[in-house]
């Protein structure tokens, strides 16, 4: 988790309520203002996802092995020490 995702998520909570007590005293400044803060916080937490999410690709693109070669052979058997099997 970033720092991005616990800023946001400390907006939105602190728009949240700002919201809740513009409604409570009947203050739309106060409710805008609130529903603002908590877009905002909505919006950085999401990036913050979007950039763990990209060092996780990147993290685990870093970590994978190359692909492997497959034997263009079909009837070979590595199970039999590297023996042709019979066709029939």
């Amino acid at each position: 988790m970033n720092k991005d995702r616990v800023k946001g998520k400390i907006k939105d909570v602190a728009g949240r309520v700002e919201r809740q007590a513009g409604e409570w005293t009947d203050d739309p400044t106060k409710q805008a203002k609130g529903a603002s803060k908590q877009v905002e916080g909505k919006v950085q937490n999401a990036w913050g996802k979007a950039e763990d999410a990209a060092k996780r690709a990147a993290d685990e693109d870093k970590n994978a092995k190359p692909p492997q070669r497959v034997s263009e052979e079909r009837d070979y058997d590595e199970s039999a020490g590297g023996v042709r099997r019979s066709q029939g």
